[in-house]
């Protein structure tokens, strides 16, 4: 890469080390993992849905089990499209990243390590919420389309393990910012030797 652009672009970024006021990716990552979770979570209601039919008329709510589908499916979709800018502006701050380099995270790994790590599971996560996206697609639309439960068991079985895995690669983020101040205002102030307490006011 050019010494100059790299010096150039440098010029442009804020004490958070980014061109802008708030990291933008861990708020993608939240709309990823709210979606995903919100999709895996209306399936599973679905498919319980005939031993929770008599709560839901308890307490007068007209759910159908077509209309949890239908939630599940949605969000599985909106889910896997805005994944993909969550890896995007993932890659851009990590592109922009210049970690604490003194520290190690609870799991014992480097600053380089753990953003090579978060970035490799987060193309990965993105490849599994897409391939599940699919998966969604073909019960819904071609292998169960004539079935009152609309997801296989073995689809909601995958969604609880991406659930694990999303749990290790959030881990992972935290570490970044919260062990080596990646994009932390505060942190990356304190390292340049300034006081956040009088400049972040």
């Amino acid at each position: 890469m050019n010494p100059e652009l790299v010096t150039q672009l440098g010029e442009g970024l804020g004490s958070n080390g980014l061109p802008y006021t708030i990291p933008i990716h861990p708020n993608l990552v939240h709309m990823t993992l709210g979606l995903f979770i919100v999709a895996i979570g209306f399936d599973i209601v679905g498919v319980l849905f005939p031993l929770e039919k008599p709560v839901f008329k308890f307490l007068a709510i007209p759910a159908t089990r077509t209309n949890l589908f239908d939630v599940g499916w949605y969000n599985m979709v909106a889910a896997a499209i805005i994944t993909f800018f969550t890896v995007a502006a993932g890659f851009y701050e990590l592109i922009l990243a210049q970690p604490l380099t003194d520290v190690t995270s609870p799991w014992g790994l480097a600053a380089m390590e753990t953003m090579l790590w978060h970035g490799v599971g987060g193309v990965l996560l993105l490849a599994l919420i897409v391939g599940m996206t699919v998966w969604r697609g073909f019960q819904r639309y071609v292998w169960r389309k004539e079935r009152a439960q609309q997801v296989q068991w073995l689809y909601l079985l995958a969604g609880l393990f991406i659930f694990a895995l999303m749990f290790a690669h959030g881990t992972l983020g935290a570490h970044m910012g919260g062990e080596f101040g990646i994009h932390v205002t505060a942190d990356q102030l304190l390292e340049m030797g300034q006081d956040p307490n009088t400049l972040l006011q």
